[in-house]
């Protein structure tokens, strides 16, 4: 296939605390480039479009320091409130930023990965999903010598001008299970439906994730495919190495502990996961690391008595807010098993990592995970308790088990490497381009 020029939104990229969407796209970014095609990015960061040139790369690296988190709000100025108060329907001219290598970037390579074109437009996000409620179509972008396919990493209400649009959906959660999203189900039923009706084609990134899109959206039939998705592979440490920094670190033991990561917020499924933990009376130590979101003091309500007291029962639990990768994938290593039973996952990415990794994982046998995790995990029903306290009696206390699940692990990860994902992706944008 003749080299492409593809580009891939930094809607989820530029968040100060990445979120698996963003382990989408730097992936994503990877495969696109080790295909050989030409990759330009598309930001929301603020830099004004008048800035002169010669300082617009150190304004862009500048203000993505201060990028919000996904739920945050924009504190807006007088000015600003009296330009989205005017809002006009209008195609926008997206603002190139330079890469003249003057600036220092290193640390920021997960926030913007290697790229040939990098643009942006401030608050496009934003703007976007207030242009989609006023206007009710798509914000329309353009940009000089637009890229052949534009893949957007998430449902957003934008389209490219001279490009074929692609759009991304990971999940249907906020339709599916509507009582454990924050989403307005309204504006986001409408908001898929016109990018199934606009979009040149729809990704997804299982097979469950795509049966559920065409039950609530027939129309998707014959422009949906599912690429799945890989994951970021990182070289592990020696067994030597891995043990010291858990200990100086964590003061934890290799293979001592047992793991939950990611955000917690009602599909996690956490707290039931907590309850059976509790009525398990296993020792072993229970680490939980991922950051607070919408219902998540529901979710913790048994790590803390009515007063706010820790419960003494509990005392085996640790939990951390947020921790940067490499360090997670330290704990993710040297975890005797990561437990996993969401009531609802689009793919499942922290599954995936640690099966790749030889981890033993208990998985709920719901929605996408059982096609994620194959035979590398011991399944529960995530509405059941009971079930959960007997898993998680077996997992800590039959060594074989995991020495079984953990050599299936690297095996059915083998499904969703780089080099399968990047095949996958070449098709699909054959396909586009050919359609």
């Amino acid at each position: 296939m003749t080299p492409l020029r593809i580009g891939i939104d930094g809607f989820n990229l530029a968040m100060p605390q990445g979120t698996g969407v963003a382990t989408y796209g730097r992936t994503l970014a990877e495969a696109i480039t080790g295909l050989g095609h030409k990759l330009d990015l598309v930001y929301g960061v603020p830099v004004a479009l008048d800035s002169p040139e010669d300082i617009r790369e150190t304004l862009f690296y500048g203000r993505l320091s201060e990028e919000r988190g996904l739920n945050d709000k924009p504190v807006l100025t007088l000015k600003a409130k009296i330009t989205r108060a005017l809002m006009t329907p209008e195609k926008r001219q997206l603002l190139q930023i330079p890469h003249s290598g003057r600036v220092i970037t290193s640390g920021l390579e997960g926030r913007v990965p290697p790229f040939d074109r990098l643009f942006t437009r401030g608050n496009v996000f934003d703007v976007s999903a207030r242009y989609f409620r006023r206007f009710k179509r798509f914000l329309t972008l353009t940009m000089p010598d637009p890229p052949e396919i534009m893949h957007w990493t998430y449902p957003l209400p934008i389209r490219l001008e001279g490009a074929r649009n692609i759009y991304t959906f990971h999940d249907i959660v906020p339709l599916k299970l509507p009582h454990t999203s924050l989403e307005d189900k309204r504006y986001y039923h409408r908001l898929l439906k016109h990018c199934v009706d606009a979009a040149d084609h729809i990704v997804t990134v299982s097979e469950s994730s795509k049966s559920d899109i065409l039950e609530f959206f027939p129309a998707a039939q014959g422009k949906i495919t599912n690429t799945y998705q890989s994951f970021e592979s990182v070289e592990p440490p020696s067994n030597y190495e891995l043990a010291r920094r858990l200990d100086r670190l964590f003061d934890l033991e290799r293979g001592g502990y047992l793991l939950f990561f990611g955000a917690i917020e009602p599909k996690k499924n956490l707290g039931r996961l907590i309850e059976a933990y509790l009525r398990s009376e296993i020792t072993t130590p229970f680490i939980i690391v991922g950051s607070t979101g919408w219902k998540s003091d529901q979710e913790l309500r048994l790590l803390h008595g009515g007063s706010g007291t820790r419960l003494k029962a509990a005392k085996q639990i640790r939990q951390i807010d947020y921790m940067p990768r490499r360090l997670l994938l330290d704990l993710v290593q040297g975890a005797r098993a990561v437990l996993f039973p969401s009531l609802y996952e689009g793919f499942g990415l922290p599954a995936l990592e640690a099966i790749a990794y030889g981890v033993p994982v208990m998985a709920s046998a719901a929605s996408s995970l059982p096609e994620v995790t194959g035979e590398a995990a011991l399944y529960v029903a995530p509405y059941d308790i009971d079930a959960m306290v007997a898993a998680l009696k077996r997992l800590d206390a039959d060594a074989g088990l995991r020495d079984r699940l953990a050599a299936e692990g690297p095996l059915q990860a083998a499904r969703f490497s780089q080099g399968a994902y990047r095949s996958r992706l070449q098709s699909l944008y054959q396909s586009v381009l050919a359609a």
